[in-house]
C-alpha cells in the first residue's frame, strides 16, 4: 500500500510541476530561477513537488540544492545552480514529460500534467541512481505472468 501511495504522490507532484516554462526572474511567490516549474506555482505546490522528488530518490533537499555561500548561514540557496544534481533534475523533469506526452498521451491532451504514467519513482524507486535491478526484476516477473496466462 505504501508503495502505491508514494507513486501516486510522485505522479501528482511531477505533473503539477511540468510547465516547461523558462523563468529566471522571481515568481509571484518570490521564487527565483524557476526554469522548468511554472512561474505561477504556489509555495504549497512547490513544497509538495520537492517532497515527492526527495521521496522518489531517497534524498534530502541538500542533494540538489547548494548551501548558502554565507558561511554563518547554513541554509540552502534554492536559486543557486551550483550543483550538477539540480541541472540533472531539470533535465529529468523535461525528459519524463516528453516520454509521457509522446508515448502515453492516449487522450491527445495538450497538458502534460494530465499524463501520469512515468514518474521519478518509476526508475529510481527511492534511490539516488535509477534502480535497474528492481526494474529488471519487475520486467521478468511481468513476463512470467504473461507466459502463465498463455
Amino acid at each position: 500500500m505504501k508503495k502505491w501511495q508514494i507513486i501516486s504522490i510522485s505522479i501528482l507532484g511531477l505533473f503539477i510541476a511540468i510547465g516547461a516554462t523558462t523563468n529566471t526572474s522571481s515568481s509571484p511567490e518570490g521564487f527565483k530561477n524557476l526554469q522548468v516549474l511554472p512561474k505561477d506555482i504556489s509555495k504549497d505546490q512547490l513544497d509538495s513537488i520537492m517532497r515527492d522528488y526527495a521521496v522518489s530518490l531517497g534524498v534530502r533537499c541538500g542533494f540538489c540544492h547548494a548551501r548558502n555561500a554565507d558561511t554563518t548561514n547554513h541554509h540552502l540557496d534554492f536559486a543557486s545552480d551550483a550543483k550538477d544534481e539540480k541541472k540533472i533534475a531539470r533535465h529529468m523533469m523535461k525528459m519524463t514529460a516528453d516520454i509521457n506526452s509522446n508515448n502515453f498521451n492516449f487522450n491527445n491532451s495538450t497538458r502534460t500534467d494530465t499524463i501520469h504514467m512515468i514518474v521519478c519513482y518509476t526508475c529510481h524507486r527511492g534511490n539516488k541512481q535509477p534502480d535497474g535491478k528492481s526494474i529488471q526484476a519487475d520486467l521478468m516477473k511481468a513476463e512470467k505472468e504473461l507466459e502463465q496466462k498463455r
